[in-house]
């Protein structure tokens, strides 16, 4: 072969090498004997984003290596570079804009044997994704190490193939033990086949379950723990293992019974407090209105312990009070109640007593001699008793009217009993009446909201409306409030019915948003609902329910005149309320007695002049200052006032020039359904423009 032919079998030899490195998908570059780049491929170009027109001549190092670049790994390649050696090494480099990527340098000299002669040659692949593979796999088995939560994983089978070291340390049991068993190892038994059915039911379907379970230590011991499993689908079809996480709940459990216990029973006696009993009040009441069956609250008084405590001291008299409570106890059957709620007072429930005789009996217990220290004594007690639905009031009343009768019972001499008479009241059977009716209207849903517009006295804007209850009784048609919320208050459905209608205004508000009716809604709050346990919780979560409504457009109107006696307390639930962003407006302002104090302490954002003055502050110059001073106090203390009752154009034209706020009245609107409200609101609007309002030009 001659020379010539030679020369071409060589050039294209090296012209299909140049196109098998430029189309490699690894970087390649070439260095010369200064280890200065000569050449790179179009592959070193997109991993790194340096063109060869302008990196040719650089050390690589200078141009790939940046501040998190391992230095061992860089001197361990200047090293070998120097000596002529290849390397094979992963090392962190940077892109020309900056970012990192991972790259396995394989490097090599272009002319093996002659060191330094010939540059390097240097295979770049990118191995940035194992890297962070491996970082994840490193950290994942960290957490699987370290983990204060026992992890155990099991093939499809249900086996296991792997357990960490929280899992002996709660269990007991080792790995080897626990390879190659079912998690059924650890089962106590408590749970029966029908959870385990839904367990795995939750498995199949929604890959996930979590919840409590009660499991058994290699030693015997049961334990409860908090249980979360999860079904992990690999990408072989049909593959998959499954992941449970848990940790021991004991000290939780324990932790939980000892606050449950300190909330709810007395320290001493171990009976039930008052809290407990009045809840438990309220559900007896509750089984009683639907079985209809009566239960009895007797309100017990020891005679004269407190002379005998004075006499051997405090802790003799402790040891003979829970001697008594041990007696109340077993004198009355198991579904009955006895709440220790003083010192020496005692509240027991008893469903369905149908025999005098058992009251006397409680009594005799009592009554039994008792030793207290070196003296024996006989211990009497007074007892009064109430019979509900017979007594037909709420719950705070019923124990009230108890306590009445036991000084009745103490009248009559010791170890005695006295029956509250409600016949006394003639209203009460009538009252009792309407309740259950009542509590048949809230299960059926017959009641229904009208609402009354309220106007901005400056513009005539429709700012909102007011929510008032209606009661579209079977027989008597609709009924106005004053027909049977007299009924209701101080009852026991006051709470209940309540929520009904803050549950419904929220509703409705949100319905009109939805149709494009942007309206402020005020609520009526009787002060039992507002100071009731967990009002605002409750309040919460109806908003919650609605998370596109802005709470800003929600009033809470509280009757000034009725039970806002625990100024603290109110003041407390208030504040909690605004926290949510609804607004306080205090109703019937002007009846009350305290209303200087609510003005100062009450965090209200609204006052609702009562309409009596409204009535009679055109004819009436005492009514009319009063309105006058409520107005100023407000706009000293920056509050909004509206105005209820008005009737004419007249009432507001003054109310306007007295620099009232806001207006609401039949003189605007009379209540109406919530079909009616989007119609009257745009007549309200084509009549009264968006200017200056109507009752300000009357009034000038």
């Amino acid at each position: 072969m001659d020379d010539t032919s030679s020369k071409h079998q060589i050039d294209e030899l090296t012209a299909l090498l140049a196109e098998v490195a430029h189309q490699t998908s690894n970087g390649v570059v070439i260095t010369d004997t200064q280890r200065r780049v000569r050449w790179v491929n179009r592959a070193f170009e997109r991993l790194t984003g340096f063109r060869l027109d302008e990196i040719r001549g650089h050390r690589t190092g200078e141009l790939l290596t940046g501040p998190d670049t391992d230095t061992a790994t860089k001197n361990a390649i200047r090293e070998a570079v120097k000596s002529g050696q290849g390397f094979d090494k992963d090392i962190l480099t940077y892109r020309r804009n900056g970012s990192t990527l991972w790259l396995r340098a394989i490097c090599n000299p272009v002319a093996p044997g002659s060191p330094g002669d010939g540059g390097f040659m240097a295979v770049l692949i990118d191995v940035t994704q194992r890297k962070e593979l491996e970082r994840r796999l490193k950290i994942t088995s960290s957490v699987f190490e370290r983990s204060q939560d026992a992890i155990i994983i099991s093939d499809a089978d249900n086996r296991i193939i792997d357990v960490n070291p929280a899992f002996t340390s709660i269990t007991g049991y080792t790995r080897e033990e626990a390879i190659g068993n079912n998690p059924s190892m650890l089962s106590s038994g408590r749970q029966g086949p029908e959870f385990y059915s839904s367990l795995w039911r939750s498995l199949q379907e929604q890959n996930f379950w979590r919840g409590e379970i009660w499991n058994r230590r290699k030693n015997g011991e049961e334990y409860p723990e908090f249980l979360t499993i999860t079904r992990v689908q690999l990408d072989e079809p049909g593959e998959h293992y499954y992941v449970a996480s848990f940790s021991d709940i004991t000290a939780l459990k324990n932790h939980a019974e000892e606050l449950e216990r300190a909330a709810h029973y007395d320290d001493l006696t171990g009976l039930p407090n008052r809290q407990l009993m009045v809840t438990r009040l309220e559900r007896e009441m509750n089984h009683c209105d639907l079985n209809q069956q009566p239960l009895a609250v007797c309100y017990l008084d020891l005679d004269g312990f407190k002379t005998i405590n004075d006499q051997v001291g405090q802790g003799l008299g402790d040891r003979a009070l829970v001697t008594i409570a041990n007696r109340l106890r077993l004198a009355i059957r198991s579904d009955d109640t006895v709440a220790r709620v003083g010192g020496d007072e005692f509240v027991l429930l008893l469903r369905n007593v149908d025999d005098e005789r058992v009251y006397q009996r409680i009594l005799d217990a009592v009554r039994q001699p008792l030793s207290i220290g070196p003296t024996t004594a006989n211990i009497t007690g007074s007892m009064g008793i109430t019979v509900y639905p017979h007594d037909s009031s709420d719950g705070e009343r019923l124990v009230r009217h108890a306590d009445q009768a036991m000084y009745s019972a103490k009248e009559k001499g010791r170890n005695n009993h006295h029956f509250f008479d409600p016949t006394l009241d003639e209203n009460l059977q009538q009252r009792r009446q309407q309740i259950t009716e009542l509590l048949q209207a809230i299960q059926k849903d017959e009641f229904e909201l009208y609402y009354q517009p309220q106007i901005q006295l400056r513009d005539s804007a429709v700012i909102g409306v007011e929510a008032l209850v209606r009661w579209q009784h079977p027989d008597r048609g609709l009924l106005a409030p004053g027909q049977f919320l007299p009924s209701i208050e101080g009852s026991h459905l006051e709470e209940r019915f309540g929520q009904w209608v803050l549950k419904h205004a929220l509703a409705q508000q949100a319905d009109w948003s939805r149709a494009g009716l942007k309206l402020a809604v005020s609520i009526n709050i009787s002060a039992a609902h507002l100071l009731a346990p967990g009002f605002s919780r409750f309040l919460s979560r109806y908003l919650a329910d609605h998370p596109d409504q802005d709470p800003s457009l929600i009033t809470l109107e509280i009757l000034e005149s009725t039970a806002l006696d625990d100024m603290h307390r109110a003041s407390q639930v208030i504040n909690e309320c605004r926290d949510l962003g609804v607004q306080i407006a205090l109703d019937d302002f002007g009846t009350g007695f305290s209303s200087l104090s609510y003005f100062r302490s009450l965090p209200v954002d609204v006052i609702k002049i009562d309409k009596s003055f409204i009535f009679r502050m055109l004819e009436d110059d005492s009514d009319r200052a009063i309105v006058e001073s409520v107005i100023y106090m407000a706009q000293r203390f920056n509050r909004t006032v509206l105005a209820e009752g008005v009737e004419t154009d007249r009432h507001g034209e003054v109310l306007a020039t007295l620099g009232c706020d806001q207006i609401q009245g039949f003189g605007v609107a009379r209540p109406m359904p919530a079909g009616d409200i989007g119609e009257w609101v745009r007549q309200w609007q084509a009549r009264h423009p968006l200017t200056v309002a109507a009752f300000v030009q009357g009034g000038q």
